[in-house]
């Protein structure tokens, strides 16, 4: 029986949940475009991708972001709204404590400089459970990439068969399979909690 050492957690919506409509309700005062134009502007292109991936700054992103959804408001506004979209999944961040010292805990997350600042923050009391918190932004690559795992792996403890992935998104839990790991697609805590002790790990 294989014995896990170290989980990988993603953290959208897994950790804390996340919602863009709060960005977008708070910018439509602020242009003349709609909340599905803004959408398609921002989270439709390249931008997004490439500001995860880490080719583009906080600052550089801001104003592609201003021109793009002619928005009147100042970076400062902007880089708020954009910011704070986060609520914790409480179950998840209460059970994250009870792992630590049994395993080795590693974040993978496709995030930005601006979303991990909030979150960071905002979740500094579970996050400093983590041994290791692996962001695309930092890194310049994003999940399903087999590079993102290929990085996670350097902080895990033990083998691949020995590491298990939590991520909500089928196309990253697949990949994260491919390389290796076990894994689990997060859809409830009670189903999370259900396979955890299929697992042995609870």
């Amino acid at each position: 029986m294989i014995v896990m050492k170290t989980i990988i957690f993603d953290f959208g919506n897994v950790i804390g949940y996340f919602d863009h409509g709060q960005t977008l309700s708070r910018l439509t005062a602020h242009t003349d475009m709609s909340a599905e134009g803004m959408t398609d502007a921002i989270y439709r292109g390249q931008l997004e991708d490439d500001f995860e991936a880490g080719r583009v700054s906080a600052a550089d992103f801001l104003r592609q972001v201003k021109q793009m959804c002619r928005l009147s408001c100042d970076d400062t506004y902007l880089a708020d709204a954009w910011s704070d979209i986060f609520r914790p999944n409480q179950e998840v961040c209460d059970l994250i404590p009870r792992l630590q010292g049994r395993y080795r805990l590693v974040l993978g997350s496709n995030t930005n400089e601006l979303h991990a600042g909030q979150f960071c923050r905002q979740f500094a009391g579970t996050l400093r459970h983590f041994h290791k918190l692996v962001m695309s932004h930092q890194i310049g690559v994003r999940k399903p990439h087999a590079s993102f795992f290929e990085h996670c792996q350097t902080h895990a403890v033990g083998d691949a068969d020995e590491c298990l992935f939590i991520d909500d998104l089928p196309a990253n839990v697949a990949a994260a399979r491919a390389w290796g790991w076990h894994v689990i697609q997060y859809q409830s805590f009670q189903d999370l909690e259900t396979r955890l002790k299929s697992l042995a790990v609870l």
